[in-house]
């Protein structure tokens, strides 16, 4: 598979599960005394598989990477998946305006 096709698949990956994650995980832990752990859960789950992707298509680093330094780009690549869909969700929820 060619560096862009790679890049392509990775992006789109992490912008579907970016936004699925939050409704996934809220829907798991919306209960009474668990509500607190949605946001701190859904960022494990984006770090977790922004670390597999990346690893997994090892365009989506600098050529010559290690898989330990994949690992770690990954992982933030999923943490700023995870903070736009927070920011998306906000925005569909309260509007440009604010609540």
């Amino acid at each position: 598979m060619s560096h862009t096709v790679q890049r392509v698949v990775g992006v789109l990956v992490f912008l579907v599960v970016g936004v699925l994650s939050l409704p996934v995980v809220a829907y798991v832990f919306d209960g009474q005394g668990s509500e607190n752990w949605i946001v701190p859960v859904q960022l494990l789950l984006m770090a977790a598989v922004g670390a597999g992707v990346t690893v997994a298509l090892p365009a989506l680093a600098r050529d010559g990477a290690t898989t330990q330094r994949r690992a770690l780009l990954g992982v933030v690549w999923g943490l700023l998946a995870a903070v736009a869909a927070v920011a998306l969700f906000f925005l569909l929820l309260s509007g440009f305006r604010g609540a």
